[in-house]
């Protein structure tokens, strides 16, 4: 059984809106597991965040965010059970943090659900060849791409990034404990995010290439 630690609680209680009373209790049920204890208080009524998770989110805004310099540039929806609290403070400014996490961090994903089965295999292909490189045994490998796999998404992922606003959290703890505060099922759709002369010096040397191509080919 894991020690029942104040972090733990605190865990608990931001992403489920339970009381701390609640949470400690649940996660001396569940012997010290997160997720069990999140479980055990959705199913006896006491969770905000987690009985608001299947709510549906069809309000909120589109948010748009210019990094400094102007080199940088945002497209973010977040959605809302209603216009009120899409218009709330609070709402604002969980919005801006996300649009400026997404400016610095570069995500490419929402989530892992988002990821498609080819851009998988992809990455796969690539650690695989890392490994041959390096000379790791074969037999090693499922399980060292698996660990590089999981590693890649946590970084592509919006929701499983540390946020740079709030030390120590994660930006799905931080929409958690706004579910929990607002009472409402807050959800981050989609994003766009655009960086000056973005893919214009590979379209450059794309065109170079194809040139050297076609007069190799008519020489």
């Amino acid at each position: 059984m894991a020690e029942v630690t104040a972090a733990l609680v605190k865990e608990v209680r931001e992403r489920s809106g339970a009381a701390m009373g609640d949470c400690r209790s649940a996660l001396i049920e569940a012997g010290g597991d997160i997720e069990k204890s999140l479980e055990i208080i959705q199913k006896k009524g006491l969770a905000k965040a987690i009985k608001k998770a299947g709510a549906i989110a069809s309000e909120g805004a589109i948010h748009s965010y210019i990094h400094a310099g102007a080199r940088i540039g945002v497209l973010l929806e977040v959605n809302s059970e209603t216009d009120f609290v899409a218009r709330s403070a609070d709402f604002k400014q969980f919005a801006d943090e996300i649009a400026m996490q997404i400016a610095a961090m570069n995500a490419q994903y929402v989530k892992r659900e988002d990821i498609d089965a080819a851009t998988i295999a992809k990455q796969k292909d690539i650690f695989a060849g890392q490994l041959k490189e390096e000379g790791k045994p074969e037999a090693a490998w499922p399980k060292i791409i698996e660990g590089k796999l999981n590693k890649w998404m946590q970084e592509a992922c919006l929701i499983e990034q540390m946020s740079i606003i709030q030390e120590g959290k994660t930006v799905e703890q931080v929409r958690s404990a706004l579910v929990a505060k607002l009472g409402e099922n807050i959800a981050i759709r989609r994003f766009v995010r655009w960086e000056l002369g973005e893919g214009i010096e590979k379209a450059k040397k794309e065109d170079y290439a194809a040139e050297v191509a076609r007069l190799a080919a008519g020489a």
